[in-house]
């Protein structure tokens, strides 16, 4: 089934993991199996609303081109999941694909069990059918940490055993991330609290909004440094933030830096895969409109590699699987006005301030990006496309620099800017029927631009 959104809606993104129609959020599961990249996510098959969430599924040879595959998991009349199978992973155990989920009952007030679903035919390289286990392997979250929010399994390796993170906000306010023994996956052992929101460093990064941290992930980078992912919930989804670290003996984390993991507005709930060489992420970009407004709502970003640079800053960058999608020749290649295709990928790099123009409205008005090496400022300026909230710039710090690079993908209404390697910004633009696509630099700026075009297989 191909991934192409339907052609009559310009705002659709086109090669971004999402179900053809109705509602996603949160990716799950990234995973590797057989030689092929699979992705999970959150899924309403009958409506374009949070509801009735299952697991969608896609996968790819080469992180370009993607497929859907039915549905993996389906709410279990009068199981544990019955309201929803919301967020997790997916591990190898023992040569069995294994999902390890959020089950969600009609009674739940903000705490899930921890489930588990087998691939029900491990030689499968697509992986379409699912077991799920009848009991939760967690029941609820350990007594005596007046636990009110509980959710989202991560399962990691660290000295040659399994942990388990699950995601947690208590009664007083304090958000925090649980750590599970989970060597045994049908055997799960509470081994603590990894990091809570009282953390000096975690406080210092993240301020004291979010009352619980949903969908932590930790993964280890080349250079032996451990990043906790978190995504802050202040009662709904608000944003995302990440520590860089030590993982000590006694399996608690100590954190060095940190910062936000995405400086736009329309980024959630990250999942990372790790791979031999390298991590991967990919996170949820909402719709900033109303829910059930369209047949469709939600798409995953397109996968990030994610490091660490010296200073502890987080480092990412696009897959480089993505040039794949790049037609053959660029359409610009010099800073000159120039029409922009509905998806395409710019880079553009200034020794001097610089103002690129991405959007024209009927009145004049622009949607422009401005570098300021000097300052090691990225400015990204909508405000002629107004969201529902504050529409005020956004404003990217980077160390200063001769020469600043920003590089640019958009398709249709899904914008992702990455600032060098060292920052992110993601936001939905909903151009009118009136607005020009149009690209303006400064002269004196290097560009390039290809538009984006089905691949090819081969």
């Amino acid at each position: 089934m191909s991934l192409a959104a339907p052609p009559q809606d310009p705002h659709a993104p086109r090669f971004r993991v999402r179900p053809p129609a109705n509602w996603m959020n949160d990716p799950n599961g990234p995973f590797r199996w057989r030689g092929r990249y699979h992705l999970f996510y959150q899924h309403n098959p009958d409506a374009p609303v949070h509801a009735n969430v299952h697991w969608g599924h896609a996968s790819s040879p080469d992180l370009a081109h993607w497929e859907h595959h039915p549905i993996a998991l389906t709410p279990t009349p009068g199981g544990p999941d019955e309201a929803g199978c919301w967020s997790g992973c997916v591990v190898d155990d023992g040569g069995v694909p294994t999902a390890v989920y959020t089950g969600v009952d009609r009674d739940h007030s903000g705490l899930g069990t921890i489930c588990l679903a087998r691939a029900a035919d491990p030689d499968d390289p697509a992986l379409t059918d699912w077991t799920p286990l009848p009991t939760p392997v967690v029941t609820g979250p350990p007594e005596g940490l007046d636990v009110v929010m509980y959710r989202d399994p991560f399962v990691f390796r660290h000295d040659g055993r399994r942990w388990a993170l699950v995601g947690a906000g208590h009664a007083d306010g304090t958000p925090s991330v649980l750590l599970y023994d989970c060597d045994d996956l049908t055997d799960w052992r509470f081994a603590g609290v990894l990091l809570d929101g009282r953390d000096p460093a975690a406080a210092a990064v993240f301020g004291d909004r979010a009352t619980g941290w949903e969908c932590p992930q930790l993964y280890a980078t080349r250079g032996g440094e451990w990043v906790l992912v978190v995504s802050l919930w202040d009662g709904d989804p608000w944003t995302t933030g990440y520590l860089t670290g030590r993982l000590n003996n006694d399996l608690r984390f100590s954190a060095r830096a940190g910062g936000l993991l995405d400086h736009g507005r329309d980024f959630y709930a990250p999942a990372v895969l790790q791979e031999p060489d390298r991590a991967l992420m990919w996170g949820w970009s909402w719709e900033a409109r109303e829910q059930g407004e369209t047949g469709w709502a939600g798409v995953l970003t397109a996968p990030r590699v994610v490091d660490v640079h010296p200073d502890g800053a987080l480092r990412v960058t696009p897959a480089p699987e993505l040039h794949r999608l790049r037609a053959a020749e660029p359409f610009v290649t010099a800073p000159a006005r120039a029409a922009l295709p509905a998806a395409y990928d710019l880079t553009v790099s200034a020794r001097g301030d610089t103002t690129v123009s991405l959007l024209r409205s009927a009145s004049g008005a622009e949607l422009t990006v401005r570098l300021d090496p000097g300052e090691g400022t990225v400015t990204l300026d909508r405000g002629d496309w107004p969201r529902a909230e504050a529409g005020a710039p956004v404003v990217v710090h980077v160390p200063p620099d001769e020469e600043l690079t920003v590089r640019v993908l958009v398709d249709g209404s899904l914008y992702e800017l990455f600032v060098g390697d060292r920052a992110t910004v993601t936001e939905r633009v909903y151009h009118r029927p009136d607005d020009i696509r149009e690209l303006s630099v400064t002269p004196g700026a290097t560009v390039t631009g290809w538009e984006l075009v089905p691949p090819t297989h081969g």
